[in-house]
């Protein structure tokens, strides 16, 4: 992780509560950070069921396409981090390194490789060195334990590349289980996953398909709906894994009441996470929230709602604090959907800046200014067309975010 915390973080890591059936290991590989553990394992009881989402990235990462070869497969018994290296663009190279990690795992673990998930963050197009995999991954299952707040804590802080604060959250779910996440991401996000990783554990019992009926629908509401700077990874990867070891009967079917309860827990738990990506956008000082309503549908709703969010010439005045509501008008018009010129409704913050095609009588932009002064910004557009309306997160763009991406590589 980088030396300055965002000014966007939460106070502190959350407390975390154990997973029944995981733990976790993380250890100092040195593939490219030192002084710092930057390899992180979770081992899963037998009878584990998995989920993912995955970036939609056509030069996708080789830990991407292993997940995707398997996920099929429904089971898992570890999913296994590195960072500062994404093994992305490395080729036949990429391809046995990760093979490789897999099987390291499955050895130690006495598992099958093909129920070993992999996760790789960092620089692309350097290969994953195998000799240093050999050393290192052994070593790291040395060091597995339970679940509990302080591990949970430093597998979070192993995955970071330019993060500033490791990320976590966790909720109640159906019965007496429980839900806990931890995940990276700072720079290269946008929907459609982006360069981060999430990975999501529950000790209810799930069948796979109905885990990934849930994972995508709390994607879609959670992590697709963020944005830093418009860029989308080669490494996205959003797993989900059920440890069944909880005392509670076992969810079989979209149709059973308690899915849609499952279903909301974990929103919370991806929504709350999301929003900690936002908050540690690269350079960011301003959280921002932009709500589209009066769209032909949702989606046109979040396609306007993205165009905002953006749009660099909306997002830099977000940095000034200006309130040049020209460059949102600018970003609906250019969005491609339906959009009454004339009906055109827009808010910064509680002031409403238009109406009826033009500025509205009374707006005042020393009010709109005032809200922009905030750390948490909200804009609001209702485009005038019909019911279809979406969020969206984002974040300002400020010189910051100039240095971090020029200066060095994560």
């Amino acid at each position: 992780m980088s030396g300055g915390v965002s000014p966007l973080a939460p106070a502190s890591f959350p407390t975390l509560p154990s997973v029944g059936g995981v733990r976790l290991a993380v250890y100092e590989a040195g593939f490219k950070y030192q002084q710092r553990a930057d390899l992180m394992l979770a081992a899963l009881p037998d009878g584990t069921t998995a989920a993912g989402v995955f970036t939609k990235s056509l030069c996708s990462s080789a830990p991407v396409d292993w997940c995707r070869e398997i996920l099929p497969n429904g089971t898992a018994r570890a999913v296994v981090c590195n960072s500062g290296n994404a093994n992305a663009f490395t080729g036949r190279a990429g391809e046995t390194a990760a093979a490789l990690t897999a099987e390291l795992v499955a050895a130690i673990l006495g598992v099958t490789p093909r129920d070993v998930y992999l996760a790789s963050t960092g620089v692309i197009g350097e290969t994953l060195p195998e000799d240093l995999l050999s050393q290192t991954v052994p070593a790291l299952a040395e060091h597995l334990g339970d679940s509990h707040a302080d591990a949970w804590h430093e597998a979070a802080k192993a995955i970071c590349t330019t993060d500033t604060f490791p990320k976590g959250a966790s909720v109640a779910g159906p019965g007496d289980t429980t839900i806990v996440g931890i995940a990276k991401g700072s720079g290269m996000i946008a929907p459609d996953m982006a360069t981060m990783l999430g990975f999501v554990f529950t000790d209810l019992t799930v069948t796979s398909d109905v885990l990934q009926a849930a994972l995508t629908t709390a994607v879609d509401a959670s992590f697709n709906r963020i944005t830093v700077d418009s860029d989308t990874s080669t490494s996205d990867t959003v797993l989900l894994f059920a440890t069944g070891h909880a005392d509670a009967d076992a969810l079989t079917s979209t149709s059973d009441p308690r899915y849609d309860e499952f279903v909301a827990a974990l929103q919370v738990v991806s929504l709350d996470l999301a929003h900690q990506i936002v908050r540690d956008g690269e350079g960011a000082t301003k959280f921002v929230e932009v709500n589209v309503s009066g769209a032909a549908s949702n989606d046109a709703a979040r396609t306007i709602a993205l165009a905002i969010g953006n749009s660099p010439l909306v997002k830099t005045a977000l940095a000034a604090e200006d309130a040049n509501w020209g460059r949102i008008v600018m970003a609906v018009g250019k969005a491609g959907e339906q959009a009454s010129r004339d009906d055109l409704a827009i808010w910064i913050g509680p002031e409403q800046v238009t109406d009826g095609g033009m500025v509205r009588d009374g707006y005042s932009e020393e009010r709109a200014s005032a809200h922009l002064q905030e750390s948490e910004v909200k804009i609001r557009v209702d485009v005038g067309i019909a019911d279809g309306a979406a969020t969206i997160w984002t974040c300002d763009l400020t010189h910051g975010y100039i240095e971090i991406n020029a200066g060095y590589r994560s």
